[in-house]
């Protein structure tokens, strides 16, 4: 395995260098990211490993550059941060791991491996954090009852409350047809199927109280 390190600080570069070569791995160094930005494109490795905070150009910054560029290399971060920005920051722009810097030597070498083999990688205590910002994303994603006309949260309430087209035509004194037209646009807006499923989210969300 070829590894190609991109870190500013001496020390730690200099020592990951060794620990990877006592290990069989042939590893190259960059102190700067502009350095590792100029040797990638006439390097042929088989992982990079990016530090994150670095001065003048971070990481992130890096990494989205050599993605711009159809870098097709793993990219994985190596750093100090447990942000869960940082995290949710390099994984969305196309790193292939986030690791930390204090984690075992051998655990590093088994994870660097599993990233030849095509898999993502996180620190083991990171995934906690991986597991939030999925959940946020998730939600954050959830189709909003907010994108409804107030027309159409007065029908979806109706709805909830489990009346039928005519009933909810003659409380808001409009058509049975006009209410047809309603629910349709409110199952498409809302990403539902059913009317079922409408009454469903309204009433777990407490949105008709």
């Amino acid at each position: 395995m070829k590894v190609y390190i991109i870190d500013d600080h001496a020390l730690f570069r200099n020592g990951l260098v060794s620990l990877l070569e006592s290990r069989k791995i042939s590893a190259k160094a960059a102190a700067s990211p502009e350095q590792g930005l100029a040797e990638i494109p006439n390097l042929l490795v088989d992982i990079i490993l990016l530090d994150l905070r670095m001065p003048d150009m971070s990481g992130l910054e890096v990494l989205k550059a050599l993605k711009e560029s159809d870098e097709q290399t793993p990219i994985v971060m190596l750093t100090t941060s447990t942000e869960e920005q940082d995290l949710r920051d390099c994984l969305k722009h196309g790193a292939q791991g986030y690791l930390l810097k204090d984690m075992d030597p051998d655990e590093l070498v088994d994870a660097l491996n599993q990233v030849k083999t095509g898999s993502i990688i996180v620190a083991q205590n990171m995934t906690h954090i991986l597991a939030k910002a999925l959940r946020d994303e998730l939600t954050d994603s959830e189709p909003s009852f907010d994108t409804l006309t107030n027309r159409e949260k007065e029908v979806a309430c109706q709805v909830s409350s489990g009346h039928s087209n005519k009933v909810i035509a003659r409380e808001l004194g409009i058509s049975d047809g006009t209410v047809k037209l309603h629910v349709k646009s409110i199952l498409k807006k809302l990403s539902l199927s059913s009317r079922v499923e409408v009454a469903v989210m309204v009433t777990k969300k407490g949105y008709c109280k």
